[in-house]
């Protein structure tokens, strides 16, 4: 059994009476959106989206609190002032992050400064999403809501906790992601740079932030052989494989809706990040998929932005 196995049927068996409430009352029409839905029938997945979309919680179950409580960092998925979506690290060492209540996460941290998401908390309630992510034991859980700033940190007000398979996660110990880590000369420009290009070109792990305009941010992970991104077009253009993976569809359902996304690469050394933000078109392709193996589809993203801390 796996360790995100483990971890859903446990919360079953303890908060069954609780979970029982997670189909909303308008039944599965509801739990997934337009976005979701179409790609759900594209890929013959909604059955199994139907299955899996029922360990999508409106709380946070107690083993969520457990795991949270030990993660030294985090991912957080909004958009700007300009509407540009972002993918941000916060770290903040272990036990930054703190469940007060089945509903509040608190996150005493905050972006860098420089980060494109610094200020994007100073209009609440602020649309997040976060992901927390232990490589070790590669498991994932994921928590959406709307948050502000607290004199303690971020407060997450959280309207969806669900775990994720533990596909395409890396095994590694993430040594320079704590609190307190030196922070590089920010540089901001319109396109990835030959050096930034390899960056990602040899990443096996990004990580993609995505919005709907009701349902809010969402943040999730991608990972693969080093090599899995492309990178053409002067850095303005990335492409990269879709693989299978838990047919919800929640962030290639949300660039359906919005076309805008924001990436992630981390140095797992130093703890620098590399932050890109973009318009993602979903390429169907057969041939185009065919060169990928593996692949269900292609994702291209153009770039409009990049940022180095």
């Amino acid at each position: 059994m796996t360790p995100d196995k483990q971890l859903r049927e446990s919360r079953i068996t303890r908060r069954a009476p609780i979970g029982s409430v997670a189909t909303p009352p308008g039944g599965m029409s509801t739990r997934f959106h337009e976005g979701e839905r179409a790609l759900q029938r594209r890929a013959g997945a909604e059955r199994v989206a139907a299955q899996v979309g029922r360990m999508i919680y409106p709380f946070i179950p107690g083993e969520f609190a457990e795991f949270l409580s030990r993660q030294p960092f985090v991912v957080v998925a909004s958009q700007d002032h300009h509407d540009r979506v972002w993918a941000s690290l916060i770290a903040g060492g272990i036990g930054f992050a703190r469940v007060l209540d089945d509903h509040q996460l608190l996150l005493a941290g905050a972006p860098a400064p420089g980060d494109p998401l610094e200020d994007a908390l100073d209009r609440p309630p602020a649309r997040i999403g976060v992901l927390a992510i232990k490589f070790g034991t590669r498991q994932r859980i994921r928590l959406n809501g709307a948050a502000r700033r607290t004199g303690d940190g971020i407060l997450l007000t959280v309207t969806e906790a669900f775990g994720n398979c533990a596909k395409y996660i890396q095994r590694r110990i993430p040594a320079g992601l704590h609190a307190g880590s030196a922070a590089p000369a920010h540089r901001a420009s319109a396109a990835l740079d030959p050096r930034q290009a390899a960056i990602v070109r040899g990443a096996d792990t990004f990580f993609i932030a995505s919005t709907h305009p009701e349902r809010g941010a969402d943040a999730s992970h991608r990972g693969g052989r080093p090599g899995f991104v492309e990178v053409s077009d002067g850095g303005r253009l990335l492409t990269f494989p879709d693989y299978i993976g838990n047919r919800m569809f929640q962030t290639l359902g949300n660039l359906t809706i919005n076309p805008r996304t924001g990436l992630l690469v981390l140095d797992w050394e130093t703890g620098n990040t590399l932050q890109l933000t973009g318009r993602a078109q979903i390429i169907w392709d057969a041939q185009a998929v065919r060169s990928r193996p593996g692949a269900e589809r292609v994702v291209e993203i153009a770039v409009d932005a990049v940022h180095e801390h």
